[in-house]
C-alpha cells in the first residue's frame, strides 16, 4: 500500500488511514446497510461541541447533517461553549462531544456543563474507557489506534467518517434511501489511495508554498471546514503564519493582506459557484499572489498549483481532500526542516 519510505510518525499514520478506514466502516456497517450505533430517536437538533480538528471535524458534520438528514445542527468550541451565559438547551437535542484522547480538558468541561443542564450526550472518541467515554450517554470509538505525531490525521478521517455514518444513521432513522450515500462512503478508502500517488508532486507544490511567511486558505459551504483543517495543519507543523476565511467574507477586507508577500490555497469539494470564481479571479488580478487550488477544478480560474482530487462522487471527494491537505502540511514542514512529529511548545491538551 506504501511504496515510499515514512521518516515521520506523521507521514506512517497518514498512509494508515487507507486500512483504518477500511475496517471501521466494515464494524459498523453490515451487508443490510444496517450502522450499529445505539442512539436516541426522539432527536430534532444536534449540538456538536470540540477544540482544534475535532472542531472541524464537528464543523463537516454540521454541515452534512443539514444537507443529507435535514436536522438542525451547530458546531461550537468546546472553549466558547464554557463561555457562553446561554446554551442551547431543549429536550430535543443531543450534544454531541469529539475528542481524540477523551481527555481533552475543555471538552471534558463543557459536557459536564451539559449534562447539568439535563442534556442528553454522545461522545466520538478514539479512547475507550476515557473520561469523556465513561461520562457520555452514547458512545462511538474511532478505532484509529495511537497516534503518536501532534498533528491529528488518522484519528480525524477517523472522526470523519464515524460522524459520517451518524448522519446516515439519523436520515435512515427518518426514512431517507442512505444507500447511496453509504455506497460512497465505502469508496472512501480507495479515493485515498488516488490521494497518495500525487504525494511527490503535492510536495513540489509544497516547496513553492513553504518559501512564504503568510498563507490565506479559502473556501465556502462545507468545504470550509477543510480550509480549517488545511490551515490549522500547516500551521502547527512548520509554523507559517495562516489564516482561513470563506471566501466570499475574505473579501470583506481581509483581502488587504494579500498586499504583504503571501501565497492563496483555495480548498473546494463542490462545483465552483459563479461568485466564487468571480472573487477568486478578481484576488488574481489585482493581487497577483500564487493560487494553489485543492479539489477536482473543472472551472474557469487562473491557478499557479492544482492539487486536482480526481473523484466523482462527494464523501469520498471529502476524505481524499482532507488527506491531501494533510500530505500538503506534511510536506511544506518538511521543506523547512521542522520536526511535524513534535513541533515546539505544542501538546494534546488534556487534564
Amino acid at each position: 500500500m506504501m511504496n515510499r519510505t515514512a521518516k515521520s510518525s506523521m507521514e506512517i499514520e497518514i498512509y494508515e488511514q487507507v486500512e483504518i478506514l477500511s475496517n471501521l466502516f466494515h464494524s459498523y456497517v453490515n451487508s443490510k446497510g444496517e450502522i450499529s450505533f445505539e442512539l436516541p430517536s426522539d432527536i430534532n437538533k444536534i449540538v456538536f461541541v470540540a477544540s482544534g480538528s475535532s472542531y472541524h471535524c464537528s464543523r463537516y458534520g454540521a454541515d452534512l447533517f443539514g444537507n443529507v438528514a435535514g436536522i438542525e445542527a451547530r458546531a461550537i468550541y468546546s472553549s466558547e461553549f464554557l463561555l457562553k451565559a446561554a446554551v442551547p438547551h431543549e429536550t430535543d437535542i443531543l450534544y454531541v462531544f469529539i475528542t481524540q484522547s477523551g481527555e481533552t480538558s475543555d471538552t471534558n468541561e463543557a459536557l459536564k456543563r451539559a449534562k447539568e443542564l439535563g442534556m442528553r450526550t454522545l461522545a466520538i472518541t478514539n479512547k475507550k474507557g476515557s473520561t469523556i467515554w465513561n461520562a457520555s450517554d452514547y458512545k462511538i470509538d474511532c478505532c484509529a489506534g495511537e497516534e503518536k505525531s501532534i498533528a491529528a490525521t488518522k484519528s480525524l478521517t477517523s472522526q470523519m467518517l464515524c460522524v459520517t455514518l451518524l448522519v446516515l444513521k439519523y436520515a435512515q432513522m427518518k426514512g431517507i434511501d442512505i444507500n447511496p450515500y453509504l455506497n460512497q462512503t465505502e469508496t472512501v478508502p480507495q479515493a485515498i489511495e488516488q490521494t497518495y500517488s500525487k504525494h511527490s508532486y503535492i510536495a513540489k507544490v509544497a516547496k513553492k508554498l513553504s518559501k512564504y511567511n503568510l498563507i490565506v486558505v479559502t473556501a465556502d459551504g462545507i468545504s470550509y471546514a477543510l480550509a480549517k483543517e488545511v490551515s490549522l495543519k500547516i500551521k502547527e507543523t512548520s509554523y507559517i503564519c495562516t489564516i482561513s476565511s470563506i471566501l466570499g467574507e475574505f473579501m470583506h477586507g481581509h483581502v488587504a493582506v494579500f498586499n504583504n508577500k503571501s501565497a492563496h490555497i483555495h480548498v473546494s469539494v463542490e462545483d465552483l459557484h459563479e461568485i466564487a470564481i468571480r472573487n477568486l479571479n478578481k484576488i488574481q488580478e489585482e493581487y497577483k499572489v500564487p493560487l494553489c487550488y485543492i479539489g477536482d477544478l473543472q472551472d474557469p480560474i487562473k491557478s499557479d498549483f492544482i492539487v486536482n482530487v480526481e473523484v466523482k462522487e462527494f464523501i469520498p471527494r471529502v476524505f481524499s481532500t482532507i488527506v491531501a491537505g494533510q500530505i500538503l502540511a506534511l510536506e511544506i514542514a518538511k521543506s523547512l526542516g521542522r520536526n511535524v512529529d513534535k513541533p515546539h511548545g505544542l501538546n494534546k491538551v488534556v487534564k
